[in-house]
């Protein structure tokens, strides 16, 4: 069967589970803020019934004066005792010490205050690594987790934790995982390890290496819950804990890969939420210490596992008639061995020398079969030593605890673990015979969330070696004498054996592991306490199915209830589902309302305030969860009962609330709590029974003689006989609804039918009691009745089976609301008769003293009126003074405020200048840019054609240089040719020297002037010629520099045109240009 057939059928609304400290756990479905509160009452003042509001407290103290009795005073010494055990245990609990987190990532931005939140918080995606105090070196923080009674959970993922300021508010639970949810960007793959005691630690281990990367130990953790179905949150769970020694509050959210293992996580943690079961008494006595140093006494439990099919092992349940565990055919199975030392100095236990294990009874040694060990060592808290071995049924040697036990017989297991003690000589064997009874492997019940366990505690008698006998200092100091089963001394005792007498002591100290379960209390003539009694949680899984259709027909359609639910609720409602059934039974699926108001009542004052706070700590003084004064139980009931006390103004607290308070407290969340009373008080009519001198009260009392006299017609003559009277014995069971003396099993079961059928149940259980216990009745005396009422009544029911057969009786019994009507029609025609026949004046006198009791009311009322009219008056002055400062501050904030809308018109206006200036520099801009860019073309276009005549220019000259270069060549040729020759002529050598000038002009004249003068013409014109040409290129050269220069100034203005802009882009643009303008002229030069 996978997770969503047997769980996810439970319940669609079932949310989330809140910390009891008990053995019950709660499923609810909405859970809001709690506030804090305080008892200050004390347990001094006499106990009585006392109605605040209406009624005469004289008369009904008289007439219900056992309803609510005092517990049995406890031994002063026994109680210092325990309070001192108590402050030791304080002292060394780990957390005591104030010791910080280690954290992986720190984010102290997303911490959020705890004393005020006004927002959504940012949520803080570290995780805490948190060293168990205590541990050994080798159980640090990052090691493998230790072999601990747990359920490990795959395939989940860390999403981060918050500080939170309510620790149990669903409300902001929820809100805080749906922003981690949607938040998260680094998430953490874990496996989670949720142990199934409450003395165990949850722990987040690392996938791949299994070490742990963080623990968190159930006491600490307060709240869980998971997400709404249809949200993006429902595959997401979380916790939350109290962190940095209670003053901090955290919450820790999942998300798992499975969706449907959400349901089987939040029954894991409902599992580890209870406490261990059967814890010793406050008022029994401490186990007397042992004269005899060398006896020690050890308590040995065994436990069985069985494979579960979803890859754990669950411990096995044991069936209650027989004592005997059920195991089923053909599973894989653990045995678990756990061995305390409750007496003496303690002696160090080594290790397991051998794990055996054999069917049947007064097994020979050789007979035994020898198991696979798979851990030993201390528990986690370390307290015991803890064995697990491995069983491997199919083995033939089990073969006979592999067949199905026929229904008439039971089967004997032998289990024996040897120890060996660090001081002892020898290993110590310890032998445990059990009954088992074995069922088909589909007989399968639902999840079993209370350990089941065999307990046998032994006494070992060691002698103590001397000193000469041992080999060296450190062997061993004691050898074996005997060792004895406290069964097998209460054998010996029974046969007189003249054996050794060993004093038992301890056979009351060990808390772990639990006794057994149906051991009944000794018959006294001390009443039992309320709140007695264990209520399974296991059910049938055909029934759970059963219940899981029924619920999620019924949510389809809440105000029409099934019509199969009478039918189911008659045989008892499922302890799991009790929370939910019971909400929608009283019509309070919606219920937003009485929530809101019950957070407003909480924090108002009540008038009966030291009546509620002397009451809380009678009410269930048996139950773990109501039993520590100022604990939660106790503060939880104490702001349910101070709330309806200020609802219900006219009845007030009524001495009784109490119980039926608890026993909604124990199923759900206060706040739905306070909701199912008030409809129970008003809907169901149980206020009405405190209404007019309990004129109400009185008749069902005629209805219950007159059905007396109808169906136990001899027991009814019996009562009229002995003059007792129906309010004599059956007060409490109108007025707490049999919640104050019976077995919580019966309670539960009553409340079931009420709450289906109606407040005329009370008849049905009233009848069925005192039929099934007529014929002690008959035998009393009118003293001898109302003991047995008192006392023998309320114990009968302790067996659950007592307590089925009675309420199949109930059941059965037919009363037709017809009926009830007629005899109360004839009530009231008694009492008219009555009022007829009375004598007037004693009438008179008894109406004139209800109304001075009424006036004496009102007088009080209407002095209470008075103070919260002045303290009204008070505060509205307060107010009126505050509203006009308040008034004043706005003024003044309103004139700032239109001071502050001047300035923001002027800002925007001068934002509009300044958007429209920069506008209009951008078009400037635009332009500027456009004009530069025309400009830079055509100063470009210039450049080339500049360089091109440049080139051109020095191409020419270049050219003439060189022809110049070549005539000059070739006139000094020339002239050295003809001076050659004239040096030749010895007629031209008279006329020139031997510089070549011409000694007589009159010689030269005569011979060439002719050739000559065409000579020289020649050469003038040719140098005229180049002149000319050298003169043209001067000219262009010149011409070229001024428009070079116009460009520059040119460029200069557009540059300061630009700098004036402030266009730091624009002037290194023009200062390329310029550069690369001024390089080009230098190179034109």
């Amino acid at each position: 069967m996978d997770d969503k057939a047997s769980v996810g059928k439970i319940s669609v609304s079932s949310d989330s589970v809140s910390t009891l400290n008990s053995e019950d756990f709660v499923l609810i479905s909405r859970q809001g803020d709690e506030t804090p509160s305080t008892n200050n009452g004390s347990d001094d003042e006499k106990t009585g019934l006392k109605i605040i509001g209406n009624g005469s407290e004289q008369q009904l103290r008289k007439e219900l004066e056992d309803v609510l009795m005092d517990p049995p005073v406890e031994d002063p010494s026994n109680d210092r005792e325990h309070e001192e055990e108590e402050e030791e245990e304080e002292e060394s609990s780990p957390d005591a010490e104030g010791d910080e987190p280690v954290l992986l990532e720190a984010s102290a931005s997303s911490t959020i205050n705890p004393v005020s939140v006004s927002g959504p918080q940012k949520p803080d995606m570290s995780l805490p690594v948190k060293p168990a105090q205590g541990d050994s070196e080798d159980s640090s923080p990052f090691t493998p987790v230790a072999d601990e009674d747990s359920v490990v959970f795959s395939k989940l993922t860390y999403l981060g934790c918050a500080s939170v300021n309510a620790p149990r508010s669903e409300v902001e639970a929820l809100k805080m995982m749906a922003i981690l949810r949607s938040q998260c960007q680094i998430s953490v793959d874990v496996t989670l390890s949720v142990p199934n005691v409450s003395e165990g630690t949850v722990r987040l281990l690392d996938p791949p290496t299994n070490t742990e990367i963080a623990n968190y130990p159930i006491y600490k953790i307060l709240f869980c819950v998971r997400g709404h179905d249809g949200t993006p949150e429902s595959d997401c769970f979380a916790f939350t804990e109290s962190h940095y020694n209670s003053e901090l509050f955290r919450i820790h959210v999942f998300r798992c890969e499975i969706q449907e293992a959400v349901s089987r996580i939040l029954y894991s943690f409902a599992t580890a939420f209870r406490r261990s079961a059967k814890q010793t008494p406050l008022a029994a006595p401490a186990a007397p210490q042992t004269p005899d140093s060398d006896i020690f006494t050890f308590s040995v439990s065994l436990e069985i596992k069985e494979d579960d099919g979803k890859g754990y092992f669950s411990a096995v349940p044991k069936d209650k008639d027989r004592q005997c565990f059920k195991l089923r055919q053909g599973i894989d199975k653990k045995i678990v061995i756990y061995v305390q030392q409750t007496t003496n100095k303690e002696l160090a236990i080594e290790r397991c020398f051998g794990l055996l294990l054999s069917p049947g009874k007064d097994v020979q040694s050789g007979d035994m079969h020898l198991l696979d060990l798979e851990s030993m060592g201390k528990s986690s808290d370390g307290k015991s030593y803890v064995i697990t071995g491995s069983w491997n049924t199919k083995s033939p040697h089990f073969q006979i605890v592999n067949e199905e036990t026929p229904k008439d017989k039971v089967l004997f297991l032998t289990t024996a673990v040897d120890l060996v003690i660090t001081e002892v000589q020898e290993p110590v064997r310890f032998l445990l015979e059990s009954k088992v009874r074995v069922c088909p492997p589909n007989e399968r019940l639902f999840w079993p969330f209370s350990k089941r366990s065999s307990t046998e505690n032994f006494f070992l008698k060691l002698k103590q070696i001397k000193q000469k006998d041992r080999k060296n200092s450190t062997d061993t100091l004691y050898e074996v004498v005997c060792l004895e089963s406290e069964s097998e001394r209460e054998r010996r005792k029974t046969t007189a054996s003249p054996a050794l007498r060993l004093p038992q002591s301890g056979s009351q100290g060990s808390m772990i592991p639990s006794p057994p379960e149906d051991d009944e209390e000794e018959d006294n003539d001390e009443p039992l306490l309320s709140g007695s009694g264990d209520v399974s949680k296991e059910c049938a899984e055909k029934i759970l199915e059963t219940w899981g259709d029924l619920l999620s027909k019924w949510h389809l359609n809440l105000s029409v209830r099934p019509k199969t639910l009478p039918t189911l609720v008659r045989s008892g409602v499922p302890e799991a589902l009790r929370g939910e059934v019971w909400q929608l039974l009283a019509g309070c699926h919606n219920n937003d309302h009485l929530v809101e108001k019950y957070r407003i009542l909480i924090t108002k004052e009540s008038p009966q305030d030291s009546a509620i706070t002397r009451d809380i700590n009678r009410t269930f003084p048996a139950h773990d969860y109501f039993k520590d004064t100022g604990g939660d139980g106790q503060d939880s009931l104490y702001k349910i009962c101070k709330a309806y006390s200020v609802y219900d103004e006219e009845i007030g607290y009524c001495q009784g609330q109490s119980f039926l308070a608890a026993v909604l407290l124990l199923h759900m969340p206060e706040e739905q709590a306070f909701s199912v009373l008030v409809k129970i008080m008003f809907d169901y009519g149980l206020r009405e029974l405190f209404k007019q001198n309990f004129e109400d009260l009185h008749c069902k009392f005629y209805q219950l003689e007159r059905l007396m006299q109808e169906y136990i017609p001899d027991l009814y003559s019996h009562f009229l006989d002995i003059s007792l009277e129906a309010h004599m014995y059956a007060s409490q069971w109108f007025l707490t609804l049999f919640t104050a003396k019976f077995p919580l099993y019966m309670v539960f079961h009553i409340i079931d039918l009420l709450l289906c059928e109606g407040i005329s149940v009370i008849f049905n259980v009233a009848l069925a009691l005192l039929k099934t216990t007529k014929d002690d009745l008959l035998l009393t005396d009118f003293e001898g009745a109302l003991k047995f009422f008192r006392v023998q009544l309320p114990k009968r029911y302790r067996s659950e089976e007592n307590a089925k057969k009675l309420m199949e009786l109930a059941c059965s019994m037919k009363i037709s609301q017809k009926k009830l009507k007629k005899y109360e029609r004839e009530y009231h025609t008694m009492r008219e008769q009555q009022a007829q026949q009375e004598d007037p004046i004693e009438r008179f006198e008894r109406e004139n003293r209800r109304l001075q009791e009424a006036n004496m009311r009102l007088e009080q009322e209407n002095d209470d009126l008075a103070h919260e009219l002045v303290t009204s008056k008070i505060a509205l002055r307060k107010d009126l003074d505050n509203v006009r400062d308040e008034k004043r501050l706005a003024t003044l904030a309103e004139e700032k405020a239109d001071a502050l809308n001047k300035e923001l018109l002027m800002t925007k206006q001068k934002l509009i200048d300044a958007e429209d200036e920069k506008r209009r520099l951008e078009e400037e801009s635009a332009q500027l840019k456009e004009m530069c860019r025309r400009e830079l073309d055509k100063a470009e276009s210039e450049i080339k054609k500049n360089s091109s005549i440049i080139g051109d220019y020095k191409q020419i000259c270049s050219q003439l240089s060189e022809r110049l270069e070549k005539q000059q060549v070739a006139n000094k040729a020339e002239i050295e040719k003809i001076r050659q020759k004239v040096d030749d002529c010895e007629r031209c050598r008279e006329f020139f020297n031997k510089e070549g000038r011409v000694k007589a002009a009159s010689i030269v004249r005569e011979g060439s002037e002719e050739e000559t003068d065409e000579e020289k013409e020649a050469l003038k014109n040719q140098l005229r010629e180049m002149e000319l040409e050298l003169a043209q290129t001067k000219l262009q050269l010149v011409e070229a520099e001024c428009k070079i220069q116009d460009l520059e100034h040119d460029l200069g203005q557009a540059l300061n045109e630009v700098q004036a802009s402030r266009k730091t882009w624009f002037n290194r643009t023009l200062s390329s240009i310029k550069t690369v303008t001024g390089v080009q002229g230098k190179e034109t030069c």
